[in-house]
């Protein structure tokens, strides 16, 4: 494998790195952000609602962007946009500059998401083998990072400029210096629509595309569930200590940074419909842990199993796109990365509502189905015999098309 892959492959997991960081950094700081700003509780959830509403549209733009530009030349950009954003959040204390510095960050974010795994897909193509998980993997320990330097914030009661500026002051030069080392990118350029699908808007027919976008969407309800209930669940439901109450999201965090950084051999073992399968079963099973646990450790082993499982879809999910259609892999990548922003905005509020209509334990059981339905679409993860044949993994290449990726 030649050095430019392995120095593009280090860099844009530094940048999923990066990304986990500063994601994290902002959404477990929201308190203080509301407090800061004197946002209501009233108001608060449409300033929330308003960051992944915006990112869907910064992917949708990104689509339109790669057909003119690079990827790895928007994800260059929009990566010291999201992290100068962040501090942004943290610098002003008017709402009107909480609300231009959120929306630039979501605008950014969803550049950077889509241009992100764009490369992934790219970078997976060039090696002949599953590597995606690798990358979200780096994006797992990001979050793992940036949520322990926010408690660190919180515990020592800094100000959120002063805790945001020293980790942008390190992440920003490192990501710009990584950035020139991307390769990938430049999926749909050039390519006149050229697609095994063959027909539809930039090569992407999205009748074929429609399974892999329900999947991303029921995955991140299944996440977003998890991240914006876990506590509240095991404290209220389970009678838990507010203290232990905090520990099922970082264990959460920490099963799906191993599954992750696992995963990949999975799929170079057993194929991907298969460790998709074993995701989605291990993530139910964890489901149903959870709404049937009889008290709060119980509950925990059902946080474990929700981690091990839900953490292979999302990057096996783009993956299959790029797969699935290997001469508009940018606009697929694009438009599927939209429904990681609609599966957030459905699952928080879905879980929320019924749990106050109904009960939190019969709430739990609703994104185990939805999970569960990732199981009729699983042969959507197949490799296709004239991309990865021979098998699970075709033959490693080091043909990377470096005069259409930036580099």
């Amino acid at each position: 494998m030649t050095d430019v892959l392995r120095r593009g492959r280090a860099s844009l997991a530094f940048s999923f790195f990066a990304q986990g960081v500063a994601f994290a950094l902002l959404v477990t700081r929201i308190p203080a952000v509301q407090d800061r700003y004197g946002v209501s509780d009233a108001l608060l959830p449409a300033f929330l609602a308003a960051v992944p509403v915006l990112a869907g549209a910064g992917s949708v733009g990104t689509e339109w962007l790669v057909r003119r530009i690079p990827a790895s030349a928007v994800l260059r950009w929009s990566q010291p946009v999201v992290l100068l954003a962040l501090l942004g959040v943290g610098a002003g204390d008017r709402m009107a500059e909480l609300a231009v510095a959120l929306g630039v960050f979501g605008l950014s974010v969803g550049a950077l998401d889509a241009s992100m795994n764009m490369l992934g897909v790219s970078l997976q193509r060039a090696y002949g083998r599953s590597i995606m998980l690798g990358f979200h993997a780096a994006y797992s320990l990001g979050g793992i990072l940036g949520a322990s330097l926010a408690w660190v914030g919180a515990h020592w009661d800094l100000v959120l400029f002063v805790s945001y500026l020293p980790v942008v002051g390190v992440l920003l030069p490192l990501c710009l210096v990584g950035s020139r080392w991307y390769v990938g990118g430049g999926g749909d350029a050039g390519k006149g629509g050229e697609s095994t699908a063959g027909a539809g808007d930039g090569g992407v027919v999205f009748k074929m595309l429609l399974p892999l976008c329900l999947v991303m969407t029921f995955a991140y309800i299944g996440d977003s569930t998890v991240s914006n209930w876990s506590a509240k669940y095991l404290q209220d439901v389970l009678g838990s200590s507010e203290q232990l109450a905090t520990v099922p999201y970082n264990v959460y965090m920490v099963t799906t940074l191993v599954g992750r950084t696992l995963g990949d051999f999975g799929v170079r073992r057993f194929g991907a419909v298969a460790v998709v399968r074993g995701g989605a079963l291990v993530a139910a099973v964890g489901f149903a842990v959870v709404a049937g646990a009889p008290g709060a450790w119980v509950g925990m082993l059902g946080f474990l199993l929700l981690g091990l499982g839900l953490c292979v879809l999302v990057p096996q999910t783009f993956a299959a796109a790029g797969r699935l259609f290997p001469g508009a892999s940018d606009a697929a990548v694009a438009r599927l990365n939209v429904f990681n922003y609609v599966g957030f905005l459905i699952g928080s509020p879905l879980v929320g509502a019924l749990g106050d209509t109904w009960s939190y334990r019969g709430a739990m059981l609703v994104p185990m189905v939805l999970v569960l339905v990732t199981l009729v679409y699983a042969r959507s993860f197949a490799a296709q015999p004239d991309r990865y044949g021979g098998g699970h993994e075709r033959p490693r290449t080091a043909d990377v098309g470096r005069g259409s990726n930036g580099v």
